[in-house]
């Protein structure tokens, strides 16, 4: 085997290994903030969902915001046998890199909490502060989502602040559109 062979085989294998380290941290950090939000004792169920045609096109024209895949990842909580609430995981794109964020959801749709689970970016991470994050408390997929008028400006990170306001936007008129 040339050597050239075996340097791609070894980088594939590495980048796969970094993929799977990587994505265990996400789960694994998604995991603490629904128990956080929602209680020790729940029993987490996680969903791999492509999202149906129809609600993805309606979500992404209320948002003004394409999804970055054809899938999210649905976390429903539950305790004693009754929905607590659903975690929705997904990514937007800031500046160059992807924004890994969380938005926990009750039965109703109306937002318990937002979270960033993973940011890439050198600059704009302000949005994963959780004052910051507090406004989106309340919301569903009839609110209002104008930044700086109903969700505030970030100096220094406006497009991750616009990114991320309307990716929790979209996630507000999915889930009225699958649960």
């Amino acid at each position: 085997m040339s050597t050239i062979k075996k340097f791609q085989i070894t980088s594939i294998i590495f980048f796969c290994l970094c993929t799977l380290v990587h994505g265990q941290e996400i789960k694994k950090a998604t995991e603490a903030i629904l128990r956080s939000e929602l209680g020790k004792a729940i029993s987490l169920k996680e969903e791999k969902l492509v999202i149906p045609g129809i609600a993805k096109k309606k979500a992404e024209g209320a948002a003004k915001q394409k999804f970055s895949n054809d899938f999210i990842y649905v976390y429903t909580a539950s305790e004693k046998g009754k929905v607590k609430g659903y975690g929705f995981l997904d990514n937007v794109y800031g500046k160059a890199m992807p924004i890994t964020f969380l938005v926990i959801f009750d039965p109703k749709g109306n937002i318990i909490s937002s979270s960033i689970v993973k940011y890439r970016e050198p600059y704009g991470g302000e949005v994963a502060d959780k004052d910051w994050n507090k406004q989106f408390k309340g919301k569903n997929s009839g609110s209002d989502y104008t930044v700086g008028k109903s969700i505030d400006a970030i100096s220094g990170a406006t497009i991750s602040v616009n990114s991320v306001t309307k990716g929790i936007k979209k996630l507000a008129v999915l889930f009225h559109e699958i649960i």
